[in-house]
């Protein structure tokens, strides 16, 4: 099905907040896949990292893991997170187009940052916090970067038709009709 001509629960377009297919999931059920195969690739690039800093620099394993896991997740959250639609064509094996991994890279640049953000806080505070209170605000500041990052997929970036709003198409040249002017005047 086109994703422009997908229809509400009641048929009409757009009236809806209900999944309009049945691979669509619903808010819930998006969550707790994002959280599994976000997760589960975050415990594989740290994993990955780790075996490439036998290899390479530091540096140069981190950003080569970001780039190819930020890939991937956005993949996997199309196909399953959000259920995104088919694949369009021309895409190979990738069923994102480029303003997809862009948008979802952006949103993986501001959760890090938030969460480096916090721990730059934190040490301000605080010359020699305690690994408690370190894991506390990391894992705090990652599960608040979490959920917004998780909105703004659910919402923009991977948001179909019917959950956007419909633009406003304005027409300059047209001259209004007599009732619509006395309409507005009154």
């Amino acid at each position: 099905m086109d994703r422009g001509s997908q229809t509400s629960a009641t048929g009409a377009p757009g009236t809806s907040s209900a999944p309009s297919t049945p691979n669509t999931p619903g808010a819930l059920a998006s969550f707790v896949r994002f959280a599994i195969f976000g997760g589960g690739v975050g415990l594989t690039s740290s994993a990955a990292v780790a075996l490439l800093t036998a290899f390479l620099p530091f540096a140069l394993a981190n950003a080569l893991v970001s780039v190819v896991s930020t890939i991937l997740a956005t993949e996997l959250h199309a196909r399953f997170t959000f259920a995104s639609g088919p694949r369009p064509a021309g895409h190979g094996l990738l069923r994102c187009g480029l303003r997809h991994h862009l948008q979802s890279a952006g949103t993986a640049a501001a959760a890090f940052s938030v969460t480096t953000l916090a721990m730059l806080v934190l040490h301000a505070f605080a010359s020699a916090p305690g690994l408690a209170v370190e894991q506390t605000v990391y894992l705090s500041a990652s599960a608040l970067a979490g959920v917004g990052r998780f909105l703004a997929l659910r919402l923009y970036v991977f948001a179909t038709a019917r959950e956007q709003p419909a633009p406003v198409a304005l027409d300059l040249h047209r001259v209004p009709t007599r009732r619509e002017l006395l309409t507005t005047a009154s």
